[in-house]
């Protein structure tokens, strides 16, 4: 019985890891300091583990719409991540450095903010490599010769 290719289900496309580091940067942003102090741990474990879980279940399902949608995303995950570290760093070096009178905006990440980030996007590091073994694997039974 051949099988009729469908639309994949929106579970699959959604982007649990960006949704995941997007949350994360605005939680940091509008939460008081005092609260997300003492509760950083249950926000990073409640938003980092079930985006790797669900993020995992996207390696078996290898179309090219996912996998497109997969690399987009992580990359989009590793913009905004990236630009919530610029602005880390720029907060730092006006600290540091900078001139008092000179009042650059820029966004405080604690180190537990950063450390979550870091770890999503390591995630997203594997889950690429992951999904690239599962279409390799899925070229090499299309090869002819093998």
């Amino acid at each position: 019985m051949a099988t009729t290719p469908g639309k994949p289900s929106t579970f699959l496309l959604f982007p649990w890891g960006l949704a995941s580091i997007v949350l994360l940067i605005i939680l940091n942003l509008t939460l008081n300091d005092a609260w997300f102090n003492k509760n950083w741990s249950w926000i990073a474990l409640v938003l980092i583990i079930p985006a790797a879980i669900l993020e995992n279940f996207k390696v078996g399902y290898s179309t090219m719409r996912i996998m497109f949608l997969k690399v987009v995303f992580s990359l989009l995950s590793f913009l905004f991540a990236g630009m919530a570290f610029g602005s880390a760093l720029t907060k730092y070096y006006n600290v540091k450095f900078a001139d008092e009178k000179v009042a650059i905006k820029a966004v405080t990440l604690p180190w537990y903010v950063m450390l979550a980030l870091v770890v999503l996007l390591l995630i997203q590091v594997a889950q690429l490599f992951s999904m690239l073994k599962a279409v390799k694997r899925e070229f090499m039974q299309m090869d002819p010769d093998n």
